[in-house]
């Protein structure tokens, strides 16, 4: 029997390559997309991504969008509640596994782990430990086109928001900053790639700085011609 596998999808490169990841893996069936929202702002929590591109990419990628409902501000206990709703509505949808896009952060992986003791689903990383340099150059050489929606200035300049992840995008990156945003540098937006059926056309709009972080808006846009 194939793991049937829902997938944390951020909107952003890391869970779009783990699904190119388990579509290539023959005991693996991806039932569907978990996406936490902040309903506040009808945006992904800190990649930005209105609610209108999350659909498109659903779309494109042509699996059910699962969204769990957040408010903001959202304590972690607010946020733990809902995701335990979720995971058990997972389980009822026929979910054996929820596969994360993390990278190498310890804590983080141990507390997916923790969350999901007892649950009857089992957690699966399939980009872990992979090394960030390589995945990323790996990624833009597979097609995969994402646009950089929110930055850390504590970590990255601001100048950096907006802008296409692409090879000139890693070439520029400061010193001490993880080409992937694993440390939370960075967070982006996918609009194509191999694990896309079509791509998706988005405009950077406005750029704000809010809760400490800068933000830039992809606005969905109608295909050129």
């Amino acid at each position: 029997m194939p793991k049937r596998v829902l997938l944390s999808w951020s909107s952003g490169k890391d869970s779009a390559w783990a699904l190119h990841i388990l579509q290539q893996d023959p005991e693996v069936e991806v039932i569907g997309l978990l996406t936490t929202v902040n309903t506040t702002h009808g945006r992904v929590a800190m990649h930005s991504t209105r609610l209108a591109l999350l659909e498109a990419q659903a779309r494109a990628v042509g699996l059910p969008l699962h969204l769990v409902p957040l408010p903001w501000p959202c304590s972690n206990e607010v946020y733990e509640r809902a995701m335990r709703a979720a995971i058990a509505d997972g389980r009822r949808r026929g979910a054996t596994h929820l596969a994360f896009g993390d990278l190498f952060l310890e804590e983080i992986r141990a507390y997916r782990v923790r969350q999901l003791q007892g649950t009857g689903l089992e957690p699966l990383f399939p980009l872990w430990h992979e090394p960030t340099g390589p995945l990323a150059r790996r990624m833009i050489e597979a097609g995969l086109e994402a646009v950089v929606t929110c930055v850390d200035p504590r970590r990255l300049p601001p100048s950096f928001v907006g802008r296409t992840f692409d090879q000139a995008f890693l070439d520029n990156l400061p010193g001490g900053v993880d080409p992937c945003g694993e440390n939370g540098e960075f967070h982006t937006c996918v609009l194509a790639g191999p694990m896309f059926r079509k791509p998706l056309c988005a405009a950077v709009g406005e750029v704000v700085e809010r809760d400490g972080f800068y933000f830039a808006d992809l606005v969905p846009a109608m295909p050129a011609g």
